[in-house]
């Protein structure tokens, strides 16, 4: 079993920014791909970003703005998020993949096996 703890979410202006982290844990870590959702109020879960061995792969809402980065020493993962604006405010989740597959699949919530349990961004406008 992994277990994933996301920290650094919070309240910012628009334009600001915020570093999101998720630290793994549990038996050896060894997952092919981190992902990066959210979700917000009366909203569907969405795909943010993942990292696919060394390759990221981005949402277009947050594509030029958002920045996925992966410490795998660490087990941690972590979402540098720039130019942040209203929209953004949502619950974000880590999720860990067990299979390997496309930057496609990694879209996809339900091809992640363990995720944790969200840390809230709001950002004011």
């Amino acid at each position: 079993q992994v277990q994933l703890v996301e920290s650094g979410g919070g309240l910012v202006q628009a334009g600001g920014s915020l570093r999101l982290s998720c630290a793994a844990s549990g038996r050896t870590f060894s997952s092919p791909a981190m992902g990066w959702f959210r979700q917000a109020p009366g909203k569907e879960r969405e795909f943010v970003a993942t990292m696919s061995g060394n390759r990221p792969y981005y949402a277009d809402s947050v594509k030029g703005r958002f920045t996925v980065s992966r410490d795998n020493a660490k087990n941690m993962v972590y979402l540098h998020m720039n130019s942040l604006k209203p929209e953004d405010t949502a619950v974000y989740y880590c999720a860990a993949a067990r299979l390997i597959g496309s930057s496609h699949y990694y879209t996809q919530r339900g091809n992640y096996d363990y995720w944790g349990q969200g840390t809230q961004v709001t950002v004011s406008s």
